[in-house]
């Protein structure tokens, strides 16, 4: 007979998955952290009134970093999120299994990117 389909990871697995999310998540955590802090310094540092035209240009600078930085911080915190929700999704043991194929995702994908629910063929049919 042929090897049976896994439908699921053992708890060994599960746990190596979850130790992988929990520092993926300590890093977002403290990356966001660090992003909320450098915009809360960007947003103070507007004290100086010296009406230049090097001064409008630096404005206009630190207002396209802060779009930016704004942008970063609410993708960490969407990362972060993720993240939490693939926890939970172990917890639940719905962990690793693609929502679009019921399958079992790849280890190495789950390895790559620990937060996905679709495994890559499920991502390759949508485009």
């Amino acid at each position: 007979m042929g090897q049976v389909e896994k439908t699921s990871y053992s708890q060994e697995e599960l746990k190596e998955f979850e130790d992988l999310i929990n520092e993926k998540l300590s890093v977002a955590k403290e990356e966001l952290s660090q992003l909320k802090q450098t915009l809360s310094k960007s947003n103070d540092s507007g004290t100086d009134n010296t009406a230049s035209t090097s001064k409008l240009l630096e404005d206009g600078a630190d207002t396209l970093e802060r779009e930016n930085l704004s942008q970063l911080a609410a993708r960490q915190q969407k990362f972060i999120i993720n993240l939490e929700n693939a926890l939970r999704r172990i917890k639940n043991g719905t962990y690793g299994v693609c929502v679009d194929t019921g399958k079992l995702i790849a280890k190495e994908r789950l390895k790559a990117v620990p937060h996905t629910m679709h495994s890559i063929e499920a991502k390759l049919a949508k485009k």
